[in-house]
């Protein structure tokens, strides 16, 4: 009888997992643009990345990937690493 739900549940967790993986790539993804173009001084597009971090971010925050609490966290971080970088 329970057969078929476990078979459901299995499909289930595998289509989330591939989902919030995906999610988690765009984060990563998105942090390393962002930290090249800090090392390479352009400031300007990086502060166009930065909203694309806070974009995937909030993203997994709001799908529960990850916990609001980091990504709140990992935002501030960020930010302040272009903050430190334009002084440079």
């Amino acid at each position: 009888m329970g057969k078929k739900s476990a078979q459901k549940e299995l499909r289930k967790s595998l289509k989330r997992r591939e989902r919030n993986l995906k999610r988690k790539e765009a984060i990563k993804k998105a942090v390393k643009e962002f930290k090249k173009l800090l090392e390479e001084n352009k400031f300007e597009e990086a502060k166009r990345q930065l909203n694309l971090v806070y974009k995937a971010l909030d993203k997994a925050a709001k799908t529960n990937v990850i916990h609001k609490n980091k990504a709140a966290r990992l935002k501030s971080r960020y930010a302040k690493l272009l903050v430190k970088a334009e002084k440079k």
